[in-house]
């Protein structure tokens, strides 16, 4: 289609969600509870269909070199699918938000005023080669009753088109606006760009995948922005640090799982304990098949440990690998870990190994993230580990959600006021 068509298709699918989110604010939880159950359903039967298509996505991904990491998150096969739908039945599980009362009150006048949440409305998500964010974004939003409208990226159009229609058709069997589920037309960097000026149609965009996608949502939308982050976590091991609780730390947020935003990134050891804890470190992370920059601290026990070395940039200090890879230094003091993360951090996880309770709170205080870990792994900051069900993204901003983003985060409140007659003096 040529530009001024594709304009007038992502804002009438746009409008189309509009029209839905009308329908869907005033559902009863049972109505969106039976279509979530549905969708758990119909997406296990469409299972080979699904399979298929994304077989053809994958395909196309390895031939054009992308990266093995980026195809591990394309993939799906019967077991992820079933792993999606066993979500979806969870979120179905979960108390929904609208209706609650944040906080209610009566004045002295005698007005009863309470702030209810209310859904968003129309709900953007621009996001990356990751289809189960199709299956997550939608449900949580038809739980929280908002419409979605999903722009996958290009690469996963196939397998996104799929998981889209077979919901769409179990939502529409379940008695709801089929428009509550939409995937954006067009493929190209234009259609984007039209969902990120139509305001008026829709009321938020989430950006959903690297650096790259995240900035270019948050400068060129019209649309307000919740800005999911770019995930530069850093595991700091305090002196007082018990050594096998912090390798078992380093090693789980390094390597369980690479491809992901809680991945740590960066580890910073505190001089005092550096002798004693790198060799144990830096043999497991050898056995890992992890690559380790490090400074000139590091350079010393990576020679003996034989871990693969490099020396660290300024480059690695800043990256969010997505592979076997970690930045690595020691810091002659806690302070000095701060200063470190406070100049490299994203704002997403931090995480400190320590014995001492003093360390914890001075960390705890001195960070500025979304989520401080203490004596954890980095990759427990998830709403799925919080207790949340699946989210739609972990907020790196400072306005109105920050951290995993569950049914609450996707909620906005109305003041309600109920009087008698009551008229201002």
């Amino acid at each position: 289609m040529d530009q001024s068509d594709e304009q007038r298709a992502v804002l009438a699918a746009a409008s189309g969600a509009r029209e839905a989110a009308a329908e869907l604010r005033i559902l009863t939880r049972d109505r969106k509870d039976h279509a979530l159950l549905a969708v758990a359903d119909a997406l296990v039967e469409a299972t080979d269909r699904i399979v298929a298509a994304n077989n053809g996505d994958v395909e196309r991904a390895r031939d054009a070199g992308t990266d093995a990491a980026i195809i591990d998150r394309l993939t799906l096969d019967a077991a992820r699918i079933a792993v999606i739908a066993d979500a979806v039945r969870d979120v179905a599980a979960l108390p929904d938000p609208v209706g609650d009362v944040v906080r209610g009150y009566r004045l002295p006048n005698g007005l009863e005023v309470r702030q209810v949440r209310v859904p968003l409305g129309v709900v953007g998500m621009i996001y990356e080669a990751r289809p189960n964010v199709t299956v997550d974004a939608a449900v949580l939003c038809l739980k929280s009753g908002n419409a979605a409208l999903l722009r996958g990226s290009s690469s996963a159009r196939a397998t996104n088109e799929e998981l889209v229609d077979v919901m769409r058709a179990a939502i529409a069997a379940a008695g709801l606006p089929a428009n509550a589920i939409t995937l954006v037309p067009g493929d190209s960097h234009e259609s984007v760009g039209y969902l990120m000026t139509a305001r008026g149609l829709v009321d938020v965009l989430i950006p959903r995948g690297g650096a790259g996608l995240i900035r270019s949502v948050v400068e060129g939308s019209t649309v307000p922005v919740i800005e999911t982050g770019v995930g530069n976590c850093h595991v700091y091991v305090d002196a007082s640090a018990d050594i096998d609780m912090a390798v078992a730390i380093v090693l789980n947020s390094k390597t369980q799982r690479v491809s992901v935003c809680n991945a740590a990134e960066t580890l910073l050891v505190h001089e005092a304990i550096a002798d004693r804890f790198l060799p144990a470190v830096l043999e497991a992370l050898k056995a890992k098949g992890v690559t380790v920059h490090g400074d000139d601290r590091i350079a010393l026990a990576a020679s003996a440990s034989e871990v693969a070395f490099e020396p660290v940039t300024d480059v690695d200090w800043a990256a969010e690998y997505y592979s076997l890879d970690i930045a690595a230094g020691v810091v002659d003091s806690l302070d000095a870990a701060l200063a470190h993360i406070r100049r490299w951090s994203s704002g997403h996880t931090e995480a400190i190994v320590t014995g001492s309770q003093s360390a914890a709170n001075r960390f705890i205080a001195g960070v500025d993230a979304a989520a401080v870990m203490v004596n954890a792994s980095t990759r427990f900051t998830d709403g799925g580990e919080f207790g949340f069900g699946a989210e739609i993204g972990i907020s790196t901003q400072k306005l109105h959600a920050r951290g995993p983003m569950g049914l609450a985060e996707l909620t906005s409140t109305t003041y309600v006021v109920v009087g008698d007659g009551h008229l201002r003096p």
